[in-house]
């Protein structure tokens, strides 16, 4: 069930969604984001790795990189997204430093997002895939900016002074997190197709996409039934986590 009142009609207007690599967005939200792009939400895509190390296939390792981004144009397109930026940074070498953290506090300040959504930052044992140390440190790197130091105008003042403003952020939403954080299920049930046809894009990435799409198909029906959605729906799962909401004071 949906909960809290996370909503796109009760007022989220901007998105800024983070990945570690193109395609681990498609897997982890974007039922929810084509939900979101469908009633009216503009949504922001920031890959912070061009996703040079990984495939399988040897034949396309001089162009992995620039294979992977119209990969993530043409996913992304099927969702509702057309604005993607990239951080550059090097696939499996990313860390939460400060030049990565200063980075996404320019991008959110430049957004000015309802919702930052982000990888999860702790390890999930139960599956351990879904925790590639690139995926880590990119909800790390997040965590970090979102806060104190986008709202602080005195960190990273130089990005003040080029005009990027301090500002808080309301949510941060975490996917692909361990099982026991979730705390809220978005019905995507009319998405699932949409979803499924995205992440079927990043075909340099699947070597067996009919297997593919029948655990993710079996996956979404669980999250649904943990949701306590009625049999046949499907759900992707997050942990929301409040920022800068009614019920917090002067950042606490």
């Amino acid at each position: 069930m949906e909960q809290g009142g996370f909503r796109p009609e009760a007022g989220i207007r901007q998105v800024l969604v983070f990945a570690a690599h193109p395609d681990d967005v498609d897997f982890g939200a974007a039922g929810t984001i084509a939900r979101w792009t469908s009633a009216g939400v503009k949504v922001v895509y920031c890959i912070m790795t061009d996703g040079d190390a990984g495939g399988f296939d040897e034949s396309h390792r001089p162009d992995i990189a620039a294979m992977r981004a119209r990969e993530q144009a043409s996913a992304a397109a099927i969702v509702g997204v057309e604005d993607i930026r990239y951080l550059g940074q090097r696939d499996g070498y990313l860390e939460a430093s400060h030049e990565v953290v200063k980075q996404v506090v320019g991008l959110i300040r430049e957004i000015r997002p309802d919702v930052v959504m982000a990888m999860h930052p702790e390890r999930a044992w139960d599956r351990i895939q879904k925790s590639h140390p690139d995926h880590l440190a990119c909800g790390e790197a997040v965590t970090r900016a979102v806060y104190p130091a986008v709202e602080n105008p005195y960190a990273y003042p130089e990005l003040a002074e080029a005009g990027l403003a301090a500002y808080k952020v309301p949510y941060l939403w975490f996917y692909g997190g361990p099982r026991e954080r979730d705390n809220h299920f978005v019905d995507v049930t009319d998405y699932v197709d949409a979803k499924l046809a995205a992440i079927r894009i990043h075909s340099s990435q699947h070597p067996d996409l009919d297997r593919m799409d029948a655990t993710v198909r079996s996956n979404l029906q669980d999250n649904a039934a943990r949701g306590g959605l009625r049999e046949g729906r499907s759900a992707e799962v997050f942990h929301v986590v409040g920022i800068n909401t009614p019920a917090t004071f002067a950042g606490f």
